[in-house]
């Protein structure tokens, strides 16, 4: 399940609608929710994501957090390391090749990292 999918499910959950009764409220098929809800699709465009936001009376911050959310929602990842150390490419294919047996605790410990930016700031060097 990615992020936009998982918040999608919580919203049409809350809602109390069916996949087929949204996906013919936004124009879309049931197929194509089903698929966004367990993580077969990449991020959704930013039309359909308007379309889930009115369904839903998503608006201002509310909104902007779900529009952040799908950014964040893709499941098939490319990590670029062309120009960088070799170690940032050895851990970016370590954490590819375990990602999938990684614990809740460390995945949070990571995000935790990554949010707060607690990592060495180049400017004050």
């Amino acid at each position: 399940m990615t992020p936009f999918g998982e918040a999608m499910h919580r919203l049409r959950q809350r809602k109390g609608v069916t996949q087929k009764q949204m996906a013919a409220a936004i124009g879309v098929s049931a197929a194509y929710l089903s698929a966004l809800e367990h993580g077969r699709r990449g991020a959704p465009s930013f039309d359909f994501q308007q379309r889930v936001a009115g369904y839903f009376n998503i608006i201002w911050d509310e909104a902007e957090e779900f529009f952040g959310i799908a950014a964040l929602s893709d499941p098939k990842v490319v990590v670029d390391t062309t120009g960088l150390p070799a170690g940032h490419t050895a851990f970016a294919n370590r954490l590819a090749a375990r990602i999938r047996r990684l614990p809740d605790e460390t995945i949070a410990a990571l995000e935790e990292v990554l949010e707060k930016g607690r990592f060495p700031d180049k400017e004050r060097e």
